[in-house]
């Protein structure tokens, strides 16, 4: 008796472009949602997320302030930033706060737009894969929400400290735009959010053949270039915020040597029981 064939295999094209463009969908409404949720609460958003990093009791500014007087020095100690934030255009507030909400739900709804992702190209494995990708959601999520309280609580701060502070000249008063402050912020989190995800994109590239354990550590001087080039972009151009973000980085990475040495192994263990 013949065998029917799988919903899956039975799909043509278009019933996967269909299908993909309800993810998308899904993925999309839940960024509402949520972007409307943000939208609701601006008080919170703005006045203790946005502009937190901007006061004197922040708490990295305060970390930092005991760390130096430690040392004797009083680098991070300070009762105001010497600037104001401005909007110059008549609805800016009110774009600043669209999509800073939109951003927010974009945020807070990671794991579900992963979800979706993962439920997208899941039938397309095989059971084997499907099983030793377990985790990936709640991995990945995790990941994310550590790269972002990173670039929150790290390279935001660090940013601003030093952008707000640097002067080229006394008769300069720093006024700035409140598009461009709150673009600092948002690329500073979602670059890190984005960048802890090195494990997982290893892992996918090591499952696919594109990498290997061993041109990872072959290539692992040029990747230490990469990451000092990439820390200096996202922060400000000052010798301790390159380390404070490189070193995380870096660490990122061995953590992607070894897991690309499991997805090997498991690989080769895989065929040998065939």
């Amino acid at each position: 008796m013949k065998k029917k064939a799988s919903p899956e295999k039975e799909m043509s094209f278009l019933d996967h472009l269909e299908e993909l463009r309800w993810h998308l969908i899904r993925s999309t409404l839940a960024v509402l949602i949520l972007g409307v949720v943000a939208f609701i609460f601006k008080d919170f958003i703005f006045d203790t997320l946005i502009f937190g990093p901007k006061r004197s009791n922040f708490p990295t500014y305060r970390m930092f302030c005991d760390i130096s007087r430690s040392l004797g020095m009083d680098t991070f100690c300070f009762q105001e930033m010497p600037f104001r934030i401005q909007s110059r255009t008549m609805a800016g507030q009110f774009s600043a706060h669209m999509w800073t909400s939109i951003y927010a739900g974009i945020i807070v709804a990671f794991p579900y737009i992963l979800y979706e992702f993962w439920k997208f190209i899941s039938p397309g494995l095989k059971e084997n894969e499907r099983s030793s990708s377990r985790g990936f959601i709640l991995i990945a999520s995790i990941l994310f929400f550590l790269g972002v309280l990173f670039g929150y609580y790290l390279i935001t701060p660090l940013s601003i400290n030093f952008l707000g502070n640097y002067q080229v000249s006394k008769e300069v008063f720093n006024d700035f735009d409140l598009d461009s402050y709150i673009s600092l912020v948002r690329t500073s989190v979602l670059a890190c959010g984005i960048v802890f995800e090195l494990p997982i994109l290893m892992y996918i590239l090591t499952k696919i053949g594109v990498v290997t354990p061993e041109s990872l550590r072959k290539y692992r001087k040029f990747a230490l270039i990469i990451i000092l080039i990439l820390s200096a972009i996202i922060t400000p151009p000052d010798i301790v915020s390159q380390i404070i973000v490189a070193v995380p980085i870096l660490i990122l990475y061995e953590v992607s040597i070894y897991i690309s040495k499991i997805v090997v192994k498991n690989q080769k263990k895989a065929e040998s029981l065939k």
